[in-house]
């Protein structure tokens, strides 16, 4: 999994300067999933929803450092802030996954599975009952998480550690099956990269007239994650382990709008338009998966879980709810029942890419005000909290979200905002309903 890698980024994607050779060649190689989701628009809550297999209002996390991002003065509704952490007591959010969670590193390891993580983590200090919880690929732990964001070394080093752990793997015969979750720190911010390949790139851009001034810095970080997809697929071939492993290529959400372009979708990493949420995601299996095809069902994060217990012949838990489905029938060309996906944030969040105005003003502000999100079949709702807003796009016609299909469709609004809030019951989700004393739309946040 690559951090803030956007869905338009990859060459399979159409992306114009950046080059994924390897990630190209896994897609052809498999299974690519068009609408392909995280569980959340933001790592944290996006990793969460793997490791747990429940949506974030199970898990109460959904931000990093727990609290809405912007000044309290321009949200309407109170929430837990900067300045008021608590909020009014009605919202939790909490930065990490609760420790007795039946994980999907448990479950596969009652199944026979080393369970290894490498890389980013961001579920706080416990390691939720991986063998291996290794940060850097050189043996860092949990305490270090945050602190190796733009590091222009760390991709190399958790592909050497992955490596090794398939050559062991294959060196034991593969007695021991495995489960390696790899979770690169790039593209994160700060945008970091190594400079023989940065040059590469600044050679690249003044080569031509491009459609955009296109980061090199950027385009050399894509690579490095690139190179080690194609380093761990070779690894695999060498160790004779490939027709009996999956590999799963995704991100955990959209692309970072500081960095990188998400045109021809609308908002960036944050924003529950699909700029924010829909992200790469390749399967492939040799022998298992059809080489070059692609489904077009919309999936998410909480379906890993189910996924990988199927595959592995893991029971799923017992205690926690599992709100994902298995996805081994569409991995073999077969449908699955139609059922909705769901995402839901009851925080502020501001950004360079503004797509919500301060509330009662045209003033652009926020990546997302409160609010939550259900997508059925081609048709997507989204509740906006501040206002009782709804908006309705049909995202296989309009993949921009240019058309607000509200007003049109009053009776498909009706049904599917009948779906989205029986979920909110379903999952006890979080929904800022008192007003801010301190609100005020003329604030000045200059």
């Amino acid at each position: 999994m690559a951090d803030d890698l956007g869905w338009a980024d990859v060459g399979y994607q159409g992306a114009e300067f950046y080059e994924t050779p390897n990630i190209d060649s896994l897609s052809a190689s498999g299974m690519t999933f068009s609408d392909g989701y995280p569980g959340a628009a933001n790592c944290l809550p996006s990793r969460s929803c793997i490791i747990s297999g429940m949506y974030t209002p199970r898990t109460k996390m959904y931000q990093p450092g727990r609290v809405a991002k912007g000044p309290a003065e321009l949200m309407k509704l109170l929430v837990p802030n900067q300045k008021d952490a608590k909020g009014d007591g009605t919202i939790e959010s909490t930065t990490h996954l609760d420790p007795s969670t039946e994980s999907l590193a448990r479950i596969l390891k009652a199944a026979g599975y080393q369970a290894i993580h490498l890389g980013k983590w961001h579920l706080g200090s416990t390691g939720q009952g991986f063998d291996i919880n290794d940060l850097d690929g050189r043996g860092a732990g949990l305490e270090m998480d945050n602190r190796l964001y733009g590091d222009k070394d760390v991709a190399e080093w958790i592909t050497d550690a992955a490596i090794g752990h398939i050559k062991d793997s294959a060196a034991n015969d593969n007695e021991d099956p495995f489960f390696l979750y790899i979770n690169h720190w790039d593209v994160h911010v700060p945008i970091n990269a190594r400079a023989a390949v940065v040059k590469k790139y600044q050679n690249k851009l003044g080569a031509k007239e491009w459609s955009r001034d296109w980061d090199p810095v950027y385009a050399a970080m894509i690579e490095a994650v690139d190179t080690s997809v194609g380093r761990i697929r070779k690894a695999l071939d060498a160790s004779g382990l490939s027709e009996n492993t999956l590999i799963v290529f995704t991100s955990d959400n959209g692309g970072h709008a500081g960095a990188t372009w998400n045109d021809p979708l609308k908002g960036s990493k944050g924003s529950f338009y699909e700029g924010g949420i829909r992200v790469p995601l390749i399967m492939s299996w040799p022998g298992k998966i059809e080489p070059g095809s692609v489904c077009q069902t919309p999936v998410t994060g909480v379906d890993y879980m189910p996924t990988f217990a199927e595959l592995a012949g893991a029971a799923l838990p017992s205690s926690q709810p599992v709100d994902g489905v298995s996805l081994v029938p569409l991995m073999k060309g077969d449908p699955i029942p139609e059922r909705s996906i769901f995402w839901h944030y009851p925080l502020y969040l501001n950004s360079r890419l503004q797509v919500k105005p301060v509330f009662g003003t045209e003033r652009m502000y926020w990546r997302t005000t409160p609010c939550s999100v259900v997508r059925t079949g081609d048709w997507k709702l989204m509740q906006f909290f501040e206002s009782d807003a709804l908006e309705l796009y049909n995202v296989r016609e309009d993949i921009g979200e240019q058309n607000n299909l509200a007003a049109q469709y009053p009776e498909r609004v009706e049904r599917m905002l009948g779906t989205l809030q029986s979920w909110q019951r379903e999952t006890n989700a979080d929904i800022p309903t008192t007003l801010n004393p301190s609100f005020d739309p003329n604030f000045n946040t200059r």
